[in-house]
């Protein structure tokens, strides 16, 4: 919980160590350290029981400079302002090294909403619209789903916003359902990106894919295509995902001796995460404790759950066969997690690269409503693909022109291109 509460610290080193490197501007290194906006509201519920209860909503946008903030909602518990600082900074960087022009944003709501109704969860995204929407736009803010929202609840919050400003407006929200003015290929997005930023890594490393194994950390839409994706594109194998019980609140990681199928496993998830655990084990999964996923021995570790998952006392478990570290997840490896990364030689993918695709499709979706013409999921999958290599290909360059460990080279690239941006509009 410490290092959750404390990720905008972490985003704020990791950017103050590049900003040496880079040798940045004050003026620059002060701007973009902090959120040029930041919101926080309170939002009224009335529950099914006709009690009112009252959440606390946020929105921070980072940066503007490059186009639209972009960045997602999550209705989490734990749900804090400097959780949403460092979620919108890294949004930013995110936008950046894939080279797309928005900037960085992120939303919340501090709530389980496994505890709410669907009225409920309806009521709250409306109500987290009403009191956000002046400030949001497509020319202003995207949001998008994230954790513990879906494209129902975006669906939702766009129709909210159109009736608000009288007029339909798809662009504002994306992350919406197909046919609602969603994309295909939106809900494979974040895993299959993840999938192709390994294969890239793979290739560099001379590693056999066909003969690979991966664990995965988490099994919510991340998790899930990250494993479907590793087995139906990389023809890999996947040792163990794990998730979130919600009955007993308690997480678990989920194995198989022959590899998992993340196809059966969703079949028996629920909408939170939750897998069936008494029809698991009549599968032959075995159901081991939460940390057992960091400790198997595999070439490719994918946390795709929360920040701070791979810290000072969990990096030390990483099997010596471990080759590549793939973050599908923002922020799960904290600095002290990073330095042992590196001295063992694991060849890190970082998360605002590794997890690009989410946005790179999100800016898609967002170019299709502007022409009101919708591409097949085919042509996204392969703009998709496009996006991510080049971007890949971008910061493996960086690492071997300033021999920089990833993370630093894709800082590198991707502060560049905001301070480039600031210069080109006069901030500078």
């Amino acid at each position: 919980m410490t290092e959750q509460l404390n990720a905008f610290k972490m985003a704020q080193a990791q950017f103050d160590h590049v900003a040496e490197l880079l040798n940045l501007a004050p003026q620059a290194r002060a701007m973009l350290r902090q959120p040029t906006r930041e919101f926080k509201f309170q939002i009224p519920v009335r529950k099914d029981d006709g009690s009112v209860e009252v959440f606390y909503g946020y929105r921070v946008q980072h940066s503007d400079v490059r186009g639209p903030s972009k960045g997602g909602i999550r209705f989490h518990p734990s749900e804090t302002l400097d959780t949403v600082r460092a979620l919108a900074m890294w949004m930013t960087w995110k936008c950046a090294v894939a080279d797309i022009p928005l900037g960085g944003g992120k939303g919340g709501v501090a709530v389980d909403a496994s505890t709410l109704s669907e009225t409920e969860k309806e009521h709250l995204c409306r109500g987290w619209i009403d009191q956000i929407y002046r400030n949001i736009g497509p020319r202003r803010d995207v949001p998008a789903p994230d954790v513990g929202t879906n494209p129902q609840m975006m669906g939702w919050m766009m129709d909210e916003y159109s009736k608000l400003v009288g007029e339909y407006t798809p662009g504002v929200i994306t992350g919406k359902p197909v046919g609602g003015g969603g994309s295909l290929g939106r809900t494979e997005a974040t895993g299959y990106g993840v999938v192709f930023a390994i294969r890239e890594a793979m290739k560099h490393l001379g590693i056999d894919s066909s003969k690979s194994v991966a664990a995965i950390q988490g099994f919510g839409n991340v998790a899930q295509y990250a494993a479907i994706g590793f087995i139906e594109k990389l023809g890999g194998k996947v040792a163990c995902v794990s998730y979130w019980d919600r009955e007993d609140r308690t997480p678990y990681t989920i194995s198989h001796p022959d590899g998992i199928d993340p196809k059966y496993l969703k079949t028996i998830t629920d909408i939170y995460g939750t897998i069936d655990k008494e029809k698991a084990e009549e599968q032959g999964y075995v159901i081991e404790d939460s940390g057992a996923w960091i400790t198997k021995d595999v070439d490719v570790l994918i946390p795709a759950a929360l920040e701070g998952q791979v810290n000072k006392d969990s990096v030390q478990k990483i099997s010596d066969r471990v080759k590549i570290l793939a973050e599908g997840a923002n922020g799960p490896t904290t600095l002290e997690a990073d330095a042992v990364l590196k001295e063992k030689g694991i060849f890190v993918i970082p998360d605002f690269l590794c997890n690009a695709g989410g946005v790179t499709v999100s800016y898609f979706e967002g170019v299709q409503n502007d022409m009101n013409f919708y591409w097949s999921e085919e042509e996204v999958l392969n703009k998709l693909d496009e996006k991510m290599s080049k971007a890949f290909k971008d910061v493996l360059d960086m690492s071997k022109e300033e021999d920089v460990y990833m993370r630093d080279a894709a800082y590198m690239v991707a502060i560049a291109k905001v301070v480039k941006a600031m210069e080109l509009r006069g901030w500078l």
